[in-house]
């Protein structure tokens, strides 16, 4: 049990930018992500997830074809966040590289109580590694029946998502931290 604190401990720090990293996919990446796909609920996409260390990198990929059949429409790979986040951090950043589409980033809440309730919003992956800054405030919800803006302290989960169009997916995520 003090081994799991310990590495828990350690994937929650600070970068050079004074950022709160949440996950830089060292250290085992594989046994705190999940990958699923929209076949959990009678859908046809498919893809995978995989984690890579190069050229002082280490990094998730997550690679697919999204397909809107059979009411269908994602991919998906998410974290649990284990530590309960300050109100204060203002919205999360993504070191990402992908192949030139958008993608988006999930967020669940402890107000997020059925499958398809979560906060999402839209960015862009380039092929070329960059920065992406979402604000919290900038996120949508899923649904009528939840808040209109949720508060850091109430995220539970984070998921980087293909979703709503036939394309093929693919995602490489370095870094994910809150500021």
């Amino acid at each position: 049990m003090k081994t799991i604190i310990a590495l828990i401990l350690s994937l929650i720090s600070t970068n050079v930018y004074g950022d709160t990293v949440v996950e830089n996919f060292n250290s085992n990446p594989g046994n705190r992500w999940q990958f699923f796909t929209d076949q959990v609920m009678g859908g046809k996409s498919n893809g995978k997830l995989e984690f890579f260390f190069e050229e002082n990198d280490h990094f998730a990929r997550m690679t697919g074809d999204v397909s809107i059949k059979n009411n269908g429409g994602f991919i998906q790979f998410r974290t649990d966040i284990i530590k309960k986040l300050d109100d204060s951090f203002k919205g999360i950043k993504l070191k990402v590289r992908g192949n030139n589409q958008n993608y988006f980033i999930h967020i669940r809440t402890t107000g997020s109580v059925l499958p398809w309730q979560y906060y999402d919003k839209e960015f862009f992956a380039s092929n070329e590694w960059s920065e992406v800054e979402l604000k919290f405030t900038d996120f949508k919800k899923s649904s009528t029946f939840m808040r209109k803006k949720f508060k850091a302290s109430s995220v539970k989960t984070i998921g980087i998502v293909a979703y709503g169009r036939e394309h093929k997916a693919k995602i490489e995520v370095s870094e994910i931290s809150i500021y």
